[in-house]
C-alpha cells in the first residue's frame, strides 16, 4: 500500500527531531522550486548589464576586419599569413566554445564574463604594440579566448531573467548589439586608424574594457532572486528543516526532495550532443553565418578596394551598410521567431538560398566586376546571416534541459566560427595561388575565383541540416518523445 509521503512527517506533539515533507503546490509557495522568469525593468537592467561585454568584444573581433590592409604592411605578410590572423582567433573562438559552456553552467555567466573582458583587454593591448607577426597572432589568440566568453554568457542571463517566449527575440536583440559593435568598428575605428596611427587606436580600444569590467563586477545580477533550486544546507534553512544525521528510525525523505547529483563534464557534454536538436543546431549556425562573417571579419575591404577598385570610403560604406542590414533581419526574424518556432526552419533555408544564389550572380559577372548595385544588393543579403545563425541556437535551447543550456548553447555557436575558419583559410590560400608571386595585390579575377570556394561549406552545411531536420522530426514523432 502506498503512503503519502506528507503522511510520514512526525507529529508535534511527539518528541525527536522533525521532518516535514516537502508541501505540493497547492500548500504555498516552496523555496526549493525555481520561480518563473520576471521579465520587465530589472530583466532588461541585467541583459543591458551583460551585454556590454558582447558589444565591445565583437568591437575586438571585428577590428582586423578594417585594419586588414594595414596589418599585412605593417607585419609584411601576404594573403595566407594575413588570414591567419583571423584563422586563429576564430579557431580558438570555436574551440572554446565547450569549455565555456561548461564553466557557465557550473560558475555562472557573470565571472565568465568579466574573466573574457579581462583576456580581451589583454589580447588587444598586445597586439598594439606588436610590431612583428609572431607576437601579434599570440595576442589575437589570446583575444579569440575572451571573445569566446561573452556570447552565450549572454544567453544564459537572459534564460534566466526573460519567459522562454522571448528568448528568441532576446537572442536577436543580443545579435543587434554586437553589430552596434561592428558599426563601431566600420565607422570609429577605421577613421581612427588613419588619423590616429595604430598604437593609439589598438590602446584605446583596449582600455575600454576597464569601464566593462567595472559595471560587470559592481552591477551585473546574473539570475533574480529566488530563481533556480537551493541545495544543501540553505535548502534545509530554507525550508526551516534542521541539519541532522541519519537516524533508522526517521522516516525516509522522498528522493525528489534531495538536491540531484551534478553530472559529470563528460556525460554534460555526451548529453547535449546526443540530443539532434543540438546537432541541427550546430549545423545551422555553421552554414548560415560563414558568408557574411568572412566577409565582415577579413576579406570584405580588400575584395572591395583591390578587387573591385573602391576607396575605403566606399568600402567602408558598405561595410556599414552590411551592419545595418543585419540589425534589420535581426529585428524582423526576432519578431517572427518570438510568434512561431515553425519559422525557424524556413528563414535558414531561405537565408542559405539567396546568400548563395547572390554571390552566384556576382562571382558569374562578366570581367569580374559587377556592378555597385548588385554589390548593394549581395551586402544586404548577406546581412541575413548573423541573424539567421542565431536560429541555430534557438534550436539547442529549445532541445536542451536548462542544466546543459550552455553546454548545448557553445556547441551549436561552434558551427559558424569553424564555417568561418574554413573560409578564411580556402580564400587566402586560393588567393596566393592564384596569383603572382610576391604580388603586392590581387586582381578581380582571383577573388572571383577564392570567392568561389565558399560553396564548398555552403553545400556540406545544407546537406547535414536537411539529413538532421528529418533525424529530429523522426526523434519527436517517436511515443516517448518530450
Amino acid at each position: 500500500m502506498s503512503v503519502d509521503p506528507a503522511s510520514t512527517a512526525r507529529p508535534l506533539s511527539v518528541p525527536g527531531p522533525r521532518i516535514t515533507a516537502p508541501n505540493p503546490p497547492a500548500a504555498g509557495p516552496n523555496p526549493q522550486a525555481a520561480a518563473a522568469p520576471p521579465g520587465g525593468r530589472a530583466a532588461w537592467a541585467a541583459w543591458s548589464i551583460g551585454v556590454s561585454a558582447y558589444f565591445l568584444a565583437v568591437i575586438h573581433r571585428t577590428s582586423l576586419g578594417v585594419a586588414g590592409l594595414d596589418a599585412a604592411e605593417r607585419f609584411g605578410i601576404g594573403a595566407s599569413a594575413l588570414s591567419t590572423f583571423s584563422i586563429l582567433q576564430v579557431l580558438v573562438y570555436a574551440a572554446m566554445q565547450i569549455p565555456v559552456g561548461l564553466l557557465i553552467d557550473r560558475h555562472g555567466p557573470r565571472k565568465v564574463l568579466l574573466t573574457g573582458v579581462l583576456l580581451l583587454s589583454a589580447g588587444q593591448l598586445a597586439f598594439a604594440f606588436s610590431s612583428s607577426f609572431a607576437p601579434a597572432l599570440a595576442s589575437r589568440a589570446v583575444l579569440g579566448c575572451g571573445d569566446a566568453m561573452t556570447f552565450i554568457a549572454v544567453l544564459r542571463i537572459a534564460a534566466r531573467w526573460f519567459p522562454a517566449a522571448k528568448n528568441p527575440l532576446v537572442a536577436q536583440l543580443t545579435g543587434l548589439a554586437g553589430m552596434g559593435g561592428n558599426l563601431v568598428t566600420t565607422v570609429v575605428l577605421a577613421q581612427a586608424l588613419h588619423s590616429e596611427g595604430w598604437q593609439a587606436t589598438f590602446t584605446t580600444t583596449a582600455l575600454l574594457g576597464i569601464g566593462v569590467a567595472a559595471l560587470l563586477a559592481l552591477f551585473l545580477r546574473e539570475a533574480p532572486p529566488a530563481t533556480g533550486p537551493v541545495t544543501g544546507p540553505a535548502a534545509a534553512a530554507a525550508a526551516e528543516l534542521p541539519v541532522v544525521p541519519a537516524v533508522a528510525d526517521l522516516p525516509a525523505v522522498p528522493a525528489a526532495a534531495l538536491p540531484a547529483p551534478r553530472p559529470s563534464v563528460r556525460s554534460q557534454i555526451r548529453d547535449s550532443w546526443q540530443e539532434p536538436g543540438t546537432r541541427l543546431g550546430l549545423w545551422v549556425h555553421f552554414t548560415t553565418q560563414f558568408p557574411g562573417n568572412a566577409f565582415g571579419l577579413l576579406w570584405g575591404l580588400p575584395y572591395l578596394v583591390e578587387g573591385q577598385g573602391m576607396t575605403r570610403g566606399q568600402a567602408g560604406g558598405l561595410l556599414t551598410l552590411l551592419v545595418f542590414s543585419n540589425m534589420a533581419f535581426g529585428l524582423l526574424f526576432g519578431r517572427l521567431l518570438s510568434r512561431t518556432t515553425k519559422a525557424r526552419m524556413p528563414i535558414t533555408l531561405s537565408v542559405i538560398a539567396v546568400t548563395g544564389a547572390g554571390w552566384a550572380v556576382a562571382l558569374a559577372w562578366p570581367g569580374a566586376h559587377p556592378p555597385a548595385g548588385l554589390l548593394v544588393v549581395l551586402i544586404l543579403l548577406m546581412g541575413s546571416n548573423g541573424p539567421a545563425s542565431l536560429v541555430g541556437l534557438d534550436y539547442a535551447r529549445a532541445h536542451n534541459p536548462v542544466g546543459r543550456l550552455g553546454t548545448a548553447s557553445g556547441i551549436a555557436n561552434m558551427g559558424g566560427f569553424i564555417g568561418t575558419m574554413i573560409t578564411l583559410f580556402g580564400i587566402g590560400v586560393l588567393l596566393d595561388a592564384l596569383s603572382p608571386a610576391g604580388a603586392g595585390s590581387y586582381s578581380a579575377d582571383a577573388y572571383r575565383w577564392a570567392f568561389c570556394w565558399m560553396y564548398v561549406p555552403l553545400a556540406a552545411g545544407t546537406l547535414m541540416i536537411l539529413r538532421l531536420r528529418r533525424k529530429l522530426a523522426a526523434a519527436q514523432a517517436r511515443p516517448d518523445a518530450r
